[in-house]
């Protein structure tokens, strides 16, 4: 009995053709490349935009450096606050751990005394 050509199966698989799924060859590193490939992409156009709204590209590119600029004195900005965030915490944990090693002292002295009693 011969089947039509839709429903042939291929010869060294046992599903048939229409649901064999595509293989790709290759693997992991696809993602980050796009990835890496859309950001430079991205950069591209933005230079270009800048360069005809300035007329430039030197402007343009000046732009972007003042942008840069900002953003990474912004960083420092709050990497410089860091520390004094961490120093505030870290004398507001101790204040907290000593109230309740006070309250935990309090409650075995309390629960001796209730012991003795008995």
């Amino acid at each position: 009995m011969r089947f039509p050509e839709p429903v042939r199966m291929s010869d060294d698989h046992v599903s048939p053709v229409w649901a064999r799924t595509k293989r790709r060859s290759g693997g992991g590193g696809g993602g980050f490349v796009g990835l890496l490939v859309t950001l430079l992409a991205l950069f591209g156009v933005l230079t270009a935009v800048l360069g005809i709204k300035e007329k430039s590209l030197a402007e343009g590119g000046a732009m972007m450096d003042g942008w840069i600029t900002a953003g990474v004195a912004s960083a420092r900005g709050l990497v410089g606050q860091a520390p004094e965030a961490a120093d505030t915490a870290a004398e507001k944990a101790g204040a907290a751990a000593e109230k309740t090693g006070d309250a935990v002292q309090a409650g075995a002295a309390t629960t001796a005394d209730a012991l003795k009693a008995q």
